[in-house]
């Protein structure tokens, strides 16, 4: 028998391939899913998160105006409104107090940072509040927005109820408790009425902390 040139046998093979693969039954073609996936638990689940908790019109209306305002994409100014309104109701402040600190401080820029060494949404000082970041996940949890929400809206509490008035705790949060002007309260205050007539522009009420 004489040999068949490889230039000739390569063809054939492939042919013949392709006759066999074409006529197989399509579960002969499937690929075989491995135990560990086939035998994977129910909750493990790999399609996408669960969508948050929706906002009401308040704090949706708080979102548009805060995401004009300072050119933020919506989806992140949702996380932080919703986070400000969480931490300052859990240690009875206003939210609305809290976006005004937020906006003075950081204009809502979750990694902003000053040479004085403050870092994140509320401009926290790590080395004076570690034990906090540390409750939060530790010191690099002042970069994550809703973390530093919430240790700041507990220090700015602290501040408050260690001086007395509202005024004072935000001198004392800004480290300018000795300025008798305190032009940095008027700013957050003014700030905190620029929202309150937003939200009364489109009759829409806020929810207040009663021992704000």
């Amino acid at each position: 028998m004489l040999p068949i040139p490889n230039k000739i046998l390569t063809p054939l093979v492939v042919a013949t391939g392709a006759m066999l693969i074409a006529a197989a039954p399509p579960q002969a073609l499937a690929p075989q899913l491995s135990a560990a996936v086939v035998c994977a638990p129910e909750d493990m689940a790999w399609g996408p998160e669960p969508a948050p908790e929706p906002l009401d019109a308040t704090q949706q209306a708080l979102v548009e105006h805060l995401s004009r305002r300072f050119y933020i994409a919506s989806a992140a100014t949702e996380r932080m409104v919703a986070a400000a309104h969480r931490a300052a109701l859990e240690v009875g402040l206003d939210p609305l107090l809290v976006l005004a600190v937020i906006s003075i401080e950081s204009r809502f820029n979750p990694i902003a940072e000053s040479v004085m060494g403050a870092k994140g949404l509320m401009q926290i000082i790590p080395k004076y509040h570690l034990d906090k970041l540390r409750a939060a996940g530790g010191e690099d949890a002042v970069f994550d927005p809703e973390s530093n929400i919430h240790v700041g809206a507990r220090i700015l509490q602290e501040y408050v109820h260690r001086t007395g008035t509202l005024e004072a705790g935000l001198q004392f949060y800004n480290g300018a408790l000795r300025d008798n002007t305190a032009q940095y309260a008027q700013k957050v205050l003014a700030e905190r009425d620029r929202l309150e007539q937003m939200l009364r522009s489109r009759n829409l009420r806020f929810t207040l902390a009663a021992s704000s």
